[in-house]
């Protein structure tokens, strides 16, 4: 069994709607992804998937974040832009792009202490 991880960031803002405290106002992270892909057989070159392509789909998501208020993006019009339900967007929006390989998990950090991972 292969693995291979990647790790790219984005800065965004988020407000967490209905928290008790600080983190009810708007304040910014500058949040780090991690994800890990999993597979059994390498490619011709000895390669799981190829790191610059997972780094490019990554990206496209982590586009649609980067400087933005995350309370203002769609998938977060009913749900708070928790570090959990932002770890589990990225999962379903890459999932479909790393077949046939599995995507383990996707790991969110938001500072040098607290981290959400989501794992299907």
């Amino acid at each position: 069994m292969f693995e291979i991880v990647v790790r790219q960031h984005f800065n965004a803002a988020h407000a967490l709607r209905g928290y008790p405290g600080k983190c009810a106002q708007t304040h910014g992270h500058n949040f780090w992804v991690e994800v890990i892909i999993r597979g059994e057989t390498l490619d011709s070159l000895g390669i799981l998937i190829d790191f610059k392509d997972v780094k490019a789909w990554l990206n496209e998501i982590l586009d649609e974040f980067d400087h933005t208020l995350l309370n203002d993006h769609p998938a977060f019009a009913e749900v708070n832009p928790s570090s959990e339900n932002i770890a589990k967007y990225i999962y379903e929006r890459l999932a479909p792009r790393v077949a046939p390989h599995a995507l383990i998990q996707v790991k969110l950090e938001e500072t040098d202490s607290y981290a959400a991972i989501y794992r299907r």
